[in-house]
Formats: C-alpha cells, structure tokens, sequence
C-alpha cells in the first residue's frame, strides 16, 4: 500500500503503537508528522524512519501540560501544507490502578486531559485542515477496558470509553464522504503502557506493536471509504 504525499499526525510516536504506526506510513511514502512529550523519543523513531529512506517532522508537545499549544500545530501546518488528511490520536496515560473510591482527583483529571481532551482539541483544531484533504481521517485509538469495566483501571478504562462515544458523535455529526472518523481497537500488545496496564503480563507471550499495524494502514488509504464512524480490530 502507497501513501505518497499523505500528510499525517500520529500523537504518542515515541514508542510503542505510535512509533510502529508512524514508522509504517513513513515506509509507505507518507509525510508524518511525530508528536510526543519526550524529544529524545520522538528522534529515536525518527531514526527509524531514516534509516529506511524516510523523513518525519518532530512535535515536541506533552498533552497533559500544554494543550494549549494545539493551535500553533495548526497553523504550522497550516502554513507549510494547507492541510491534513490522517490525524491518529495514540497518545495515552493509564494512571494508577487503584479503585475508584480511593482515586486521587488530580490523576483522574490527568488521564482524562491526556485520553479525552487531548483528541478533542486536536480534532476539532484540526477539523479545518482534515475538510481541506480530498480524504480526510481522525483514528482514535481506544481499548477493551472502554468497552468492559476492569476493576482498579477506572480512569483509563472510563476515559477510553468517553473517546469512543466521541467518536461515534462526532461521526454522527461528519456527513459520509467528508472526514471520516474511526476507532481502532489494537488488542493486546507488548509496550510499556500494557506493562503499567497488566503488570503480571509475560511481554513475551504478547504480539509486538508492529502486528497491529495493518488496520492503521488500511484506514489512512484514501482509497478506503468505508466504516464511518466505526470500531475496527488489529486482528
């Protein structure tokens, strides 16, 4: 699958979903575009991305903290392309396991800034650049715990499910043919977020970041029309 001269925003690309998935559409042609909390992260997926023949711009940007940045992503995009046509939101926080009776405020808020928020200004400031593409996409990236409560991961599993009704939301009000929004579900996978998810979890017995790549792929071709508005599995 070709992706040339797509202009993509993976949030979360300096590790484990988000790095595989922009080290993908790098190798498929595409411009992307890193954005992450840790400079350093962001350039050791850079250097993925190079040493296959590619290039990204970095993003340096923590979502919890500096939200308020947002627009001037925009308008830097803006300014040196005219639009965007992928806007992949992989960037999360888990926060402490813990039950909810005994969640301290300041982390719910937290992960709801990082996991909920975050998508919603980076949607919505990018919904002007998405309309301008001739195939627009925003993949949200949700999980099990959003659909099934999981005891002690409220804020996470909570905030995972309020991404997906946003998703769905926002497709009921995007009229098919415009932009497009999905949800993918990538399953299990060994990073570290999974690591602070399920602690007790062997990473060997669990499929890498890049075996979920292929539904990222499929739904940023523009090509690909269908599932407004819909979940999708990696598997």
């Amino acid at each position: 699958m070709q992706l040339t001269d797509r202009i993509i925003l993976v949030t979360g690309a300096g590790s484990g979903l988000g790095r595989a998935v922009a080290v993908a559409y790098a190798g498929a042609g595409a411009q992307v575009f890193l954005l992450g909390s840790r400079l350093e992260r962001l350039k050791e997926t850079d250097d993925q991305i190079r040493r296959h023949g590619g290039a990204a711009g970095l993003v340096p940007l923590d979502l919890e903290s500096q939200l308020h940045r947002v627009p001037e992503v925009a308008k830097a995009l803006f300014e040196r392309y005219g639009r965007l046509d992928v806007l992949v939101n992989c960037a999360a926080l888990v926060g402490p396991r813990t039950p909810l009776d005994m969640h301290c405020p300041a982390d719910w808020e937290a992960v709801f800034r990082v996991n909920v928020a975050a998508p919603f200004f980076l949607t919505r400031e990018l919904m002007p650049l998405l309309k301008k593409s001739a195939a627009g996409a925003v993949i949200q990236v949700v999980c099990q715990e959003g659909l099934t409560p999981a005891p002690f991961r409220g804020a996470y599993g909570a905030s995972k499910a309020a991404l997906w009704q946003m998703t769905r939301t926002w497709a009921a009000e995007t009229p098919q043919g415009t932009v497009r929004m999905y949800a993918v579900d990538p399953g299990p996978m060994a990073t570290s977020l999974r690591a602070k998810v399920f602690p007790g979890d062997d990473p060997t017995t669990l499929p890498q970041p890049e075996n979920a790549v292929g539904i990222f792929m499929q739904l940023a071709d523009p090509t690909f029309r269908d599932g407004h508005g819909m979940l999708f599995s990696s598997s």
